[in-house]
């Protein structure tokens, strides 16, 4: 990388990459990618057509947000976005997930799109695809118009049925430059975030809004699925799901139950029909009458319709015990140890390789890409300017190396995809937390690679070196 600093290199030759031998042991056409949300990079809140979201209105209310921060500016990304791709093809990576912003396409979340939002959108990926960086679209990245919150939001069924609409609509006008499709990212964190703790927007608290959320987004994905299906016959369609290794406090009856309880409203809720075809035993007791009133006839068809790839987003292990006070659920829960994130999350690589084993174990044989995974740590620039994280190089060689032993365990994982290309608006946390390769400094909006980013690209480098055909000497 031609930006690299002098200390930067010195520690980056420090840093140990992956063996070769376990880097072989990954398929020919794996990615190494970056992911960025819509929201928490582009700005431009109001610019362009683009309407009010849930996020708008969640971040401009005072004391939601760390420090009152918002996404009206986040990375400038709408402006800047040539040089961000620029930036990406200098760091090495050749695959982005992106989402694009529904309210930016939709005001109103129904009805034709915005002209100028489609006209943004295809100069990007127009922009990604000529700098040869192929790109994987989610659809939904929480970004909910505003109106159709005021309508009720997720826990109505209208809002899935706009969804497939917005869809149907998005792919047509932008299908030519886009061959992969996600339909949601995390739908436990819309409905539950969103809708029963309200840490997340649209900031309500009420479980059964929150169950009745979790069975309308899954349905919006089955939906969904269908709309692509029908504007891009040629198009890979997947959902991102967030999988978090989930682990009873004690050897006890009562907290594997609890784990199991929590397991069953974090993972199987939305694993269960979307893989399975229907929501298991466990899911309907924990969730009980607030899932099954909001169950019609014909849904679970609609929501195990097949799809082509399976996204895996996952950041920590969760330790849970039984406890009466403790919510719906009956139960306490905490990152497990050691807890070394910013955020206070868990950094435990193996729990990756086990939840791509049961993923692929007890759900799905479709092709895995981990569409998530990083962590935020106190990141700064140095005196010398320079932005030295080696706690995120030993994250990634971690994680990475889980991932190859998924693979050698016999999971069919495609690719993987780091959160976040770029520091950005963290939702509910702010700008406080910085998950990016690269560093921005928010005031200039000056782009700084830190040492994960050149890591990375070595690591890329040493990969596509691998796959060169071997040279042939007189």
């Amino acid at each position: 990388m031609s930006n690299i600093s002098p200390r930067q290199r010195t520690r980056l030759a420090e840093s140990p990459s992956i063996a070769p031998e376990r880097l072989a042991a990954l398929p020919a056409d794996f990615r190494f990618g970056l992911s960025t949300a819509a929201y928490q990079i582009e700005g431009a809140a109001h610019e362009g057509g683009r309407g009010p979201s849930i996020w708008d209105t969640f971040s401009h209310t005072p004391g939601l947000t760390a420090n009152g921060d918002n996404g009206d500016v986040a990375c400038d990304h709408y402006h800047r976005w040539p040089a961000d791709l620029d930036l990406m093809v200098d760091v090495g990576v050749r695959d982005y997930r992106l989402s694009v912003s529904w309210s930016r396409l939709q005001q109103s979340g129904f009805g034709p799109l915005n002209g100028e939002a489609v006209e943004f959108y295809r100069a990007l990926l127009e922009g990604a695809r000529e700098r040869g960086i192929r790109p994987l679209v989610t659809l939904y990245h929480w970004d909910l118009p505003q109106p159709l919150e005021d309508a009720g939001g997720w826990p109505v069924r209208a809002t899935a049925e706009r969804f497939a609409e917005y869809a149907a609509r998005t792919v047509a006008a932008l299908g030519d430059l886009v061959d992969d499709w996600i339909t949601l990212n995390e739908p436990w964190c819309s409905a539950f975030l969103g809708y029963h703790t309200g840490a997340h927007a649209p900031g309500r608290r009420n479980w059964a809004e929150a169950v009745a959320a979790a069975h309308h987004l899954n349905l919006a994905h089955g939906l969904a699925v269908a709309a692509i299906r029908d504007a891009a016959p040629e198009a890979l369609v997947g959902i991102a799901n967030i999988v978090t290794d989930i682990r009873p406090r004690t050897d006890g009856p009562a907290d594997i139950a609890a784990a199991a309880r929590l397991d069953a409203a974090s993972n199987r809720v939305f694993l269960d029909p979307v893989y399975l075809g229907d929501y298991s035993a466990q899911v309907r007791s924990v969730l009980g009458d607030a899932l099954i009133s909001v169950v019609r006839a014909g849904d679970l068809d609609v929501i195990g319709a097949p799809t082509d790839f399976a996204g895996v987003n996952h950041y920590q292990r969760v330790i849970a015990w039984h406890d009466d006070e403790g919510g719906p659920l009956r139960l306490g829960e905490r990152p497990a140890e050691p807890a070394t994130t910013s955020f206070g999350w868990s950094v435990i690589p193996e729990s990756l390789t086990e939840v791509l084993v049961r993923v692929a174990r007890e759900f799905t044989a479709l092709p895995i890409h981990v569409t998530e995974n990083g962590a935020s740590f106190h990141d700064y620039l140095d005196p010398a300017g320079d932005v030295v994280d080696l706690a995120r190089v030993e994250y990634l060689r971690g994680y990475l190396e889980a991932v190859t032993t998924a693979v050698e365990r016999g999971v069919d994982v495609r690719g993987y995809y780091a959160w976040s290309f770029l520091d950005n608006f963290e939702w509910a946390e702010g700008y406080g937390k910085r998950f990016g390769l690269v560093f921005v400094d928010y005031a200039t909006q000056r782009r700084i690679p830190k040492l994960s980013a050149h890591w990375y690209q070595r690591l890329i480098a040493e990969r596509m070196s691998q796959l060169q055909p071997a040279r042939i000497t007189a």
